[in-house]
């Protein structure tokens, strides 16, 4: 029986041996790519590559789109015929080919001087007509291919991989990009709700808040709870003011003591002082502050007036968690 595993460890291996020397390209000329592309500000990075380095080049534009670096993909052999117009003066295109010889991005150089677009290329061959040509060379030699045929671009397009990531990341610190800024350009998704979604989005207000008063006898205030469904109601005095809360956890420490519900009062047993947070807060850090607090609900203040709550299973409705 063929062993899989091995041949897929050798992949690894190789894989790994060549993106341990692609430190050595992280040279002035990185450095030099790295100025170019944060000093024009007002044009974007237009990558191009062939095949397999055309998916690649594919993703390195989408990650440098995502972390603050205007970009795009132009395909080199569509840019032949109409695309170029994508192009204006004043972008810089970076050129992927693992050869540096692919004659459909060669053939938009001329082009390409003419309008005065300086061009960034990323070979692994140094003395190759585009890496020549360019104005910036990043080189991403690897001893070989993981491919056992050596014909199926594998290491190579890995290391390109990479360096497109480090040269991404690298602009990413340079513009100080923040997390912030990352949730703009990804507002679908888990990710975008994560970094974008506030407490205020979620939260239950006006006749759905649970509240009741210190006066409130607990068999009505059990009645409020069932009511609002949060498992919990702020107890407020006569300004909304925040005094405590009485939760469903409250509600089995009292029975424990034998306290009777039909007469005692929620301000002689609601937990004073409870957590509480604004609206303004993300969603995520609303949750992890539950999760520190190991509360299932949270009251939401503005200056000490209740002005919602929320509590797990709408963090979890929200796709928060």
């Amino acid at each position: 029986m063929f062993d899989y595993r091995s041949a897929a460890l050798e992949v690894l291996e190789t894989e790994i041996e060549a993106l341990e020397q692609l430190d050595q390209y992280l040279n002035q000329d990185f450095v030099k790519a790295c100025e170019s592309i944060i000093a024009n500000k007002d044009g974007k990075v237009v990558v191009m590559g062939m095949g397999k380095s055309g998916h690649i080049g594919n993703k390195i534009a989408a990650t440098l789109a995502s972390t603050g670096t205007s970009s795009f993909f132009v395909h080199p052999g569509e840019a032949a015929h109409g695309d170029l117009g994508m192009i204006e003066p004043g972008d810089i295109v970076l050129a992927i080919s693992n050869s540096g010889e692919s004659g459909e991005i060669l053939a938009l150089f001329p082009v390409l001087k003419r309008l005065n677009i300086k061009i960034i290329s990323m070979t692994g061959k140094p003395n190759s007509n585009m890496a020549k040509l360019s104005d910036i060379h990043l080189q991403i030699t690897v001893p070989k291919e993981a491919c056992p045929i050596q014909l199926a671009p594998t290491s190579s397009t890995t290391a390109t991989l990479v360096m497109g990531d480090a040269l991404a990341m690298a602009l990413m610190q340079a513009r100080g990009f923040t997390s912030e800024d990352f949730a703009l350009s990804h507002p679908g998704g888990a990710l975008g709700r994560k970094l974008l979604l506030k407490l205020a989005d979620i939260m239950h207000t006006g006749s759905a808040l649970p509240l009741v008063t210190p006066t409130t006898v607990v068999r009505d205030a059990l009645l409020e709870i069932s009511q609002k469904g949060l498992g919990m109601t702020a107890v407020v005095d006569d300004h909304q003011q925040l005094v405590g809360i009485f939760t469903d956890g409250d509600l089995r420490r009292i029975l424990d003591k034998r306290i009777d519900i039909h007469s005692a009062l929620i301000g002689d047993v609601m937990t004073v002082n409870p957590t509480v947070a604004e609206p303004k807060m993300l969603a995520a850090e609303g949750l992890n502050l539950m999760q520190d607090k190991s509360i299932n609900g949270l009251i939401l203040c503005e200056q000490g007036k209740v002005v919602g709550a929320l509590n797990m299973h709408d963090l979890l409705k929200a796709g928060v968690m």
